[in-house]
């Protein structure tokens, strides 16, 4: 029978008793509290002050356990000696095994011979032996440590990879490993030799300390080096100093910076450097990409962004990307359930391309927007309102202030035969002021400065019916008939108020039955018209489906509101459309279509499909768009395909490209080969981009990357690129 013995621990060498090892380290809990062991034989020497425990040993120390076929404790000398399949379990569940170990000093100070450790992200630890001194330096020797699963079938193989160094030492306050002659073999096979290695220990949620560099050759930057930093601030903050060192360049220092607030965040990434030879701007830059948000109560927030870059340049040298826009905002926003919302904000914008002309980029202080939805009302309609203001200034062209609101009403109601009515109205009335008009022609004719007005009022009655057929074993079957019939007075061409939000106009079936087709409110769509569309669905007992829509609009007077090639330019609209093609879960077709309301000529096809095979999965699609009216895009014209298949568990390559019919010639090429398995991920691309510089009609510098990545799981990651 078990025996359970209290044993009183003194702590001769200080008032704060540490037991045990934290994974590869000193624990870091201190306790006064008394041993409590179970064991089948034990034995108190009153002449020696000794307690001996034989046979099935378990003693724990507050969260800690020690289990041992035999176990000593002096209490004079306050050493413990524990023998024979020793096991030492940590409050976090890791567990060291060893051969022996002697504890003392309070349980300060631990030597355990033959130690083997299974610790946090799936680690493993093996050394001759462990000395640990002070209770936060561990020193091992002949070390062997990895985070691979042994072979099932041959435990006795070596690892995928293994980290082996003649000496490593483990500072648990600083929670970080540190060896020297060290060498990461992959089975068996020494490859990487440094005198001199440190990371994180397994079970430190974060450390300060050097990441693992990354290695390439650029056509900018030439050979490159970049040696990461990671500086963990405190609890709330960290920060990732990043210099990179180039044959080419100068040189650049980068920064990232998170802190987290009880009610908030924030988050900074930024460079300074300097570009040099092969690139058309030369000399010191920078760029800064910076967000926070913070909750003020629970109704209002606050946040801001702010991007900004010395040149587009600069940013495509040291690989911060190539964006066309960068934004910058500072906002507050208020909910108030489903119900209210209220939004102020100003924002900044910076074009990066040499054709932008930073006179006519705006600058909008402020900008306030606020609606209210009303609770359903007796009958099930709903009413909405909401006001919006804003004001924008250009340093040469158009200075717009806007006021504007809109009130909205919708009724859904369901006839004797299942069809459904919905009545819809809404009302808009817009007015402000404009300068320097003619020096905006985009915006408008000439000598239009001044104010400006308009309102508008439509409604709409809405009818449509899902007529539902059961097919029996085959699913069921809808075909859905839809009609709308809109009206309100004619709103005219409306050149003389400048457009600030209507510009980025598409005529899809996402807009078809839209009382206003506007994105915005500086365009406001009046007359009468008539929305008609049928859509068709069968849906399958397997949750497949085929479903699709097609329609058009049909206008009693000609409009100059849309722009010619926008589709609705006509008193009879393009044809719009949509398909999806699921019928079995490993398929899918979907696809968006406008023909022409004439001479049925494709003006948009949209169309990606997708057959899944088990570990096989290919993708393909084709992209035919005009130029939308007012975007500055030119026509396009391709098709794109991609595969990924999983040759094993581990393995996986992937393949895509993208080919532009209308220029006849690539516009991107991907491949990508990858392995994973629990410690180890290795990770080799290649892309090639045809992409062109509107400006100069020259490629991307950065038009190719090769890219190799060897991550060792716990340990760190390792890579190459070549652009």
């Amino acid at each position: 029978a078990a025996i359970l013995v209290l044993v009183g621990l003194p702590a001769p060498h200080g008032p704060a008793a540490q037991t045990g090892l934290s994974g590869l380290g000193a624990g870091r809990t201190a306790s006064n509290e008394p041993v409590t062991f179970t064991a089948e034989e034990v034995e108190f020497d009153q002449n020696s002050d000794t307690v001996s425990a034989r046979g099935r040993v378990e003693a724990w120390q507050g969260d800690r356990v020690l289990r041992a076929d035999r176990f000593t404790y002096n209490r004079t000398t306050g050493i413990a000696t524990a023998e024979g399949n020793v096991v030492l379990i940590e409050p976090d569940g890791q567990a060291l095994f060893a051969d022996r170990a002697e504890l003392s000093g309070g349980m300060r100070d631990a030597a355990l011979e033959g130690l083997r450790g299974l610790l946090t992200s799936n680690a493993r630890l093996a050394a001759a032996g462990a000395r640990r001194t002070g209770g936060t330096v561990t020193d091992l020797a002949r070390v062997v440590y990895s985070a691979c699963d042994l072979c099932p079938e041959d435990p006795t193989r070596p690892p995928l990879w293994q980290l082996r160094a003649r000496i490593a030492s483990l500072h648990s306050d600083e929670q970080r490993v540190r060896y020297r002659d060290a060498s990461v073999q992959f089975g068996g096979i020494p490859l990487l030799y440094t005198p001199y290695l440190s990371h994180a220990s397994p079970d430190a949620p974060r450390a300060s300390g050097f990441l693992s560099p990354s290695f390439g050759i650029t056509r900018l930057l030439g050979g490159f080096a970049e040696i990461p930093y990671y500086w963990a601030i405190d609890d709330h903050s960290d920060a990732t100093i990043t210099p990179t060192l180039s044959s080419n360049q100068g040189g650049n220092l980068g920064l990232a910076y998170r802190r987290r607030f009880n009610s908030g965040q924030v988050a900074l990434e930024g460079s300074v450097g300097h570009l040099g030879q092969d690139t058309p701007d030369t000399g010191i830059g920078g760029h800064i990409l910076a967000r926070g948000q913070f909750a003020i109560d629970d109704i209002w927030r606050t946040g801001f962004t702010l991007n900004r870059a010395s040149s587009r340049d600069y940013l495509r040298a040291y690989r911060y990307g190539s964006p066309r826009v960068l934004t910058s905002e500072a906002y507050a926003e208020g909910f108030w359930g489903t119900e209210g919302y209220v939004r102020f904000d100003s924002r900044l914008y910076q074009g990066l391309y040499a054709e932008d002309s930073s006179g006519l980029i705006p600058f909008v202080l402020p900008l306030g927007y606020a609606e209210y939805a009303a609770p359903p009302d007796r009958f099930g309609g709903r009413f909405t309102v909401d006001a919006q203001a804003f004001n924008i200034l250009r340093s040469s062209g158009t200075d717009t202030r806007r006021l504007g609101t809109r009130a909205g009403y919708e009724l859904p109601l369901i006839g004797r035969f299942g069809e459904v009515w919905t009545f819809r109205s809404q009302a808009d009335l817009v007015g402000g002021w404009v300068t320097d008009l003619d020096m905006a022609p985009n915006f408008g004719p000439s000598g239009a400065d001044g104010s400006f007005g308009q309102g508008n009022i439509r409604a709409a009655l809405d009818w449509r019916w899902p007529l539902i057929r059961p097919a029996g074993d085959w699913g069921t079957q809808l075909v859905e008939p839809r009609l709308q019939v809109v009206t309100g007075p004619s709103t005219g061409a409306q050149t003389r108020i400048p457009n600030e939000d209507s510009l980025d106009f598409e005529f899809t079936d996402a807009n078809l039955f839209a009382l206003n087709r506007f994105p915005g409110r500086d365009r406001l769509e009046g007359g009468t018209r008539v929305d008609a569309a049928l859509r068709g669905a069968w849906l399958f007992p397997n949750g497949g489906q085929i479903e699709g829509l097609v329609g058009r609009s049909f206008r009693a007077d000609d409009d100059r509101t849309f722009p010619t090639g926008s589709g609705l330019d006509r008193r009879e609209s393009d044809w719009v459309g949509r398909l999806r093609l699921a019928p079995v879960p490993w398929f899918e077709l979907a696809g968006r279509a406008r023909l022409d309301g004439d001479t049925q000529e494709p003006r948009l096809w949209d169309l990606t499909g997708t057959v899944f095979a088990g570990r096989f999965a290919l993708n393909a699609g084709y992209l035919r768009g005009d130029p939308l009216p007012g975007s500055g895009y030119t026509k396009r014209d391709e098709v794109s395909a991609g595969t990924s298949f999983n040759l094993t568990q581990n393995w996986r390559v992937g393949l895509f490209g993208r080919y532009d019919l209308a220029l006849d010639r690539p516009v991107a090429a991907q491949a990508v080969a990858a392995y994973e398995d629990e410690c180890l991920i290795f990770e080799t691309r290649f892309v090639r981009r045809w992409a062109e510089d509107p400006a100069t009609r020259q490629e991307y510098a950065s038009g190719t990357l090769l890219l190799f990545r060897v991550t060792l799981k716990t340990v760190g990651d390792f890579g190459i690129r070549a652009l």
